[in-house]
């Protein structure tokens, strides 16, 4: 094997690791930001669990943050967390979560 193709295995690997990680960090931000959420509302610990999946599953809409905000959003409606607060939470758990896997 030449030294081009070793080259090429190391990136492939990198970016696959990358990619993992990147996968891991968004699920854990996204289970702090539903526990947060489920906190303010209220929930049981049942309740928090079904929570956390549906959080997870709304990230699945499209790439970004922005379905999560949405489904947040919606949820504390009735609790008036202005959406500043909201995207500063999020950014904050966001970076909690990428701590965790340093």
């Amino acid at each position: 094997m030449n030294s081009f193709d070793e080259r090429e295995k190391g990136f492939e690997k990198k970016f696959a690791h990358d990619e993992e990680l990147q996968f891991k960090v968004s699920a854990k931000k996204n289970k702090y930001i539903a526990q947060w959420v489920a906190q303010i509302l209220g929930y049981n610990s049942d309740q928090e669990k079904e929570y956390i999946q549906a959080v997870i599953k709304a990230d699945f809409a499209e790439s970004g943050d922005e379905d999560v905000f949405r489904k947040v959003k919606a949820d504390l409606e009735n609790h008036n967390i202005p959406d500043n607060e909201i995207r500063k939470k999020m950014d904050e758990l966001n970076e909690k979560a990428k701590s965790d896997f340093k």
